[in-house]
């Protein structure tokens, strides 16, 4: 693909659709707070993990809460950029850091979107990209794109990432994947995929110090924040896992996660666990198709690694949904099956399903949130 096909023309009508749907969900959830009394401003940038990554921009590290059963929450949990970012935007516009963080992600959610249509048309085509970008726009939790979390920032960045080491540009990868590492530990994921892109091309026989850069930058921002955390509370290397498990975190290959699903069938909530694990089989059928489909070995990679994070995370499990936001090679998928459909049955489906999600969104926002 010649450079001039990431044009702006090229992506507008990708962008649009997202700006769309993204505007949708806005307007549902405003209506939603008008009635309930509620602030959509409030539920988008003031609460839950937003507040924390504001309280760091404002004061930096060192805030922590000791809960009743000796737990510490510690804010070193948060990976530093978006903070970053939000002090940038907020001196410069006089935003409270709150409001910055919605700037942020909006830019990050537009960045984001270009970067999945770049990827999914540098494989299956234009058509296929707008599609791609249309049902992750339409995801049950695309609300988390428009809030000041993270979501949005990494799925820009590790998209971008991607599509640079599918096309061999191995500075911008690796910069990009440093940045990713700087924003949410998934990082690793993006830092794995630039690595295989890499071995499978010195395999082909290439050799370049642009590659050996790359490989090297990629790692660099989740590592350093990483060693930086171990010096700072006195664990060392182990020091972030111990700041993790504070918060209840850990990997235990979703031993947790499947009980608390056996917990939910077992009780008189059975239908939301037969919701889980219905939502779980998909995803799983999800990447298997995208095996089928013979994705990129980076875009497994990444997506196996997001996916394995979230699902086998041992805390935090109404959180699961947005953890497989950044997981975007699973689109490829429907928006695949999308691109052999007529336009105007493809935009009933897609607008039934945007729709579906603002509604969802405005009423999840509005009850227990993201955690």
């Amino acid at each position: 693909m010649p450079v001039e096909d990431l044009a702006f023309r090229r992506a507008a009508p990708a962008l649009a659709v997202f700006a769309a749907v993204r505007l949708l969900g806005l307007t549902v959830l405003s209506v939603w707070c008008a009635v309930a009394g509620s602030s959509p401003h409030t539920l988008l940038s003031a609460r839950w993990d937003s507040l924390w990554y504001a309280r760091i921009a404002a004061e930096g590290y060192g805030y922590e809460i000791v809960l009743p059963d000796g737990d510490v929450h510690s804010n070193l949990a948060f990976f530093p950029l978006l903070p970053w970012l939000e002090r940038a935007v907020s001196a410069v516009t006089g935003f409270s850091y709150g409001s910055a963080g919605l700037v942020v992600s909006l830019l990050a959610g537009l960045a984001a979107a270009w970067g999945i249509f770049a990827v999914a048309d540098l494989l299956h085509g234009r058509r296929t990209g707008v599609f791609a970008v249309a049902v992750w726009a339409a995801l049950p939790v695309g609300i988390v794109q428009s809030m000041a979390y993270s979501e949005a920032l990494f799925s820009a960045l590790a998209a971008w990432a991607l599509y640079g080491a599918l096309r061999g540009r191995w500075l911008t990868a690796g910069l990009l994947a440093a940045g990713a590492g700087l924003t949410r530990p998934v990082g690793a994921a993006v830092v794995a995929a630039v690595w295989v892109a890499a071995v499978l091309a010195w395999r082909r026989g290439e050799r370049s110090w642009r590659m050996a850069a790359g490989v090297l930058l990629a790692p660099a921002g989740a590592a350093a924040y990483v060693l930086w955390v171990g010096a700072r509370t006195g664990g060392g290397l182990l020091g972030y896992l111990d700041v993790q498990a504070g918060w209840g975190n850990g990997f235990d290959g979703g031993w947790a996660f499947a009980r608390f699903v056996g917990a939910k069938l077992a009780s008189p909530a059975w239908p939301a666990g037969l919701g889980l694990v219905a939502g779980v089989a998909l995803v799983l059928w999800l990447y298997a198709a995208c095996v089928r489909q013979r994705q990129p070995a980076p875009l497994l990679v990444y997506c196996g690694i997001v996916v394995a994070l979230a699902l086998c995370a041992s805390g935090y499990f109404g959180s699961k949904p947005r953890l497989l936001l950044p997981a975007f090679p699973l689109m490829l998928v429907p928006a695949v099956a999308l691109a052999r459909w007529r336009t105007r049955r493809a935009a009933w489906v897609l607008g039934a399903a945007a729709l579906a999600s603002a509604v969802y969104g405005a009423f999840w926002l509005n009850g227990s949130g993201p955690p």
